[in-house]
């Protein structure tokens, strides 16, 4: 680990690298960080894994960390049954103990990949729980003004729509946890996307009145891709953290395929590769920037999911585009019943998750994007040739499915 003062200004090489859109307190923050802090990350447990929407944070994290600092992750296990109504147009659907255990678990796995096993992890259902209502009122409701609370963009956007008192109270128990992690853990700066603004304010002023804390923010920037897709989404989907739930190959492909736009800008913000080599690769022009793409798929993937599955997701890439050993390639497994039966390119796209319907795989087709064994098939509904046991079915350049026939024990289902 690097100490603080070997590294330069740590908040102007956060800046240059693109983490940063507001801070609380940017000269206060600077001596704070002269030595070691206690910085906080925050996730409800809506999903049992993190997608890339959350890999900048994470990366700030690792920067925070290679520092001196330490981070700390803050589990929502209490505030998962509420929900952020943070520019949202809905409520988020309720989540059963079960469930909330089972997605902490996956977001813990994903955070101690990119920052170690013996991070910090808490929950506040620690404290969450046993607060009773008219405590909480007394404690944490008595400094905040409504009139005021109206004001934030966050909370003005839902009422626009419907906005529940158990929402309206979020940004208060968010508030709550700041306060509660700087006595338990003398953490002083939280992070969080531009859209938790108005909370981390709000953390930052409780603690204040309750206690004199001197607290800190630092916001990065909601991210986008250049052609206006919201970072972390696919056509098909959230791009995954955790294995199980996208393969460190289908990993791999997102980075390898994003907009030529976005390379510079991506490789400053998720790899830790230095400037200077980040501002040539970003450089790069035409065919070169493939160089740059590839960069940037190994360097996320290597982070994500280690050494060991970048070699294997290399292989799979290989095995698609170059015809070498396919055995490292996404599989979908079909029974050579149904082979014989004439099951249709249609039908497999959608069940390897090619495509999100048959409708949806035949428009693919028509358009030249659905290729077998990399030769357009323009007719999604033609079947598989029945003298056959291997093909990859690909949609477009970038998602690449090996389907096989499998003996009738190992059909996948």
């Amino acid at each position: 680990m690097t100490h603080t003062s070997d590294l330069p200004d740590l908040l102007q090489l956060l800046q240059e690298r693109g983490f940063i859109h507001q801070c609380t307190d940017a000269t206060g923050l600077r001596h704070a960080l002269a030595r070691p802090l206690t910085a906080y990350l925050g996730f409800d447990a809506t999903a049992d894994s993190l997608h890339v929407g959350h890999l900048q944070g994470l990366m700030l994290m690792r920067w925070l960390q290679r520092a001196g600092h330490r981070p700390m992750l803050l589990i929502g296990g209490a505030t998962t049954r509420i929900g952020d109504p943070s520019f949202r147009d809905t409520s988020r659907p309720v989540l059963d103990g079960a469930a909330i255990d089972a997605n902490s678990a996956g977001i813990k796995g994903a955070f101690t990949r990119y920052l170690g096993s013996d991070v910090s992890v808490v929950d506040n259902a620690e404290w969450l729980d046993g607060l009773g209502y008219l405590d909480f009122l007394g404690q944490v409701g008595r400094h905040f003004s409504v009139n005021r609370m109206l004001t934030f963009d966050a909370i003005r956007s839902r009422l626009e729509h419907s906005l529940s008192f158990l929402e309206f109270g979020y940004t208060l128990l968010q508030a709550y946890d700041f306060v509660e992690l700087a006595r338990r853990h003398g953490c002083t700066l939280q992070i969080g996307g531009a859209d938790q603004w108005a909370n981390i304010i709000n953390g930052i002023d409780l603690g204040r009145r309750q206690s004199g804390l001197d607290l800190y923010g630092l916001t990065m920037p909601l991210l986008a891709t250049s052609d206006g897709k919201k970072m972390g989404k696919s056509l098909d989907g959230a791009v995954w953290l955790n294995a199980d739930r996208l393969s460190p190959y289908g990993f791999w492909q997102f980075w390898r395929n994003v907009d030529d736009r976005d390379v510079g800008r991506f490789l400053a913000l998720f790899t830790e590769l230095p400037m200077h080599e980040v501002r040539r690769l970003g450089a790069l022009q035409e065919a070169e920037l493939n160089e740059a793409k590839i960069v940037l798929a190994n360097e996320a993937t290597r982070l994500a999911h280690g050494q060991d599955a970048l070699d294997g997701a290399q292989r799979a890439a290989a095995a698609a585009f170059g015809g070498a050993d396919r055995g490292d390639m996404p599989t979908h497994a079909i029974a050579a019943a149904r082979r014989g039966a004439g099951v249709t390119l249609a039908e497999l796209a959608v069940e390897a998750g090619l495509a999100a319907s048959r409708g949806a795989a035949r428009r693919l087709a028509a358009g030249g994007g659905l290729r077998l064994d990399d030769v357009a098939m323009m007719d999604a509904d033609v079947p598989l040739a029945s003298d056959r046991a291997e093909w990859v079915l690909s949609a477009g350049r970038k998602q690449h499915v090996r389907i096989v026939v499998a003996a009738a024990e190992q059909e996948i289902r």
